[in-house]
């Protein structure tokens, strides 16, 4: 199953992301996928202080899955590495798609 159990479709069509960050990467965007917590690896290069990280995973998320900024905002997990993102606009087998280039790309 892979980056598929990272994915959690919601009532109203939106599609629940579950990813782990690493702030202060040398390198941003997807980096792969971690099979032991079933969530997608994001490094940024912003640091964890005053949600700059955050902002970094939506706007490199945004960039990587070719998505509007507004598509994407973070549902929980603020002030923890473990996130769940919120994408819209996007269905989850088209996301999946998406995903699945990033990770083989990363690897």
């Amino acid at each position: 199953m892979g980056v598929a159990n990272s994915l959690t479709v919601t009532l109203d069509g939106a599609v629940l992301l579950a990813i782990e960050v690493q702030p202060g990467a040398h390198r941003q965007g997807v980096t792969g996928f971690n099979s032991w917590r079933n969530r997608l690896s994001v490094a940024v290069k912003a640091d964890a202080k005053q949600g700059q990280a955050n902002l970094a995973v939506v706007h490199v998320l945004a960039q990587q899955l070719s998505l509007p900024l507004g598509e994407i905002r973070i549902v929980s997990g603020e002030r923890s590495r473990l996130k769940s993102v919120r994408v819209e606009g996007v269905g989850a087998d088209d996301l999946l798609v998406r995903l699945h280039s990033l990770v083989q790309e990363g690897s």
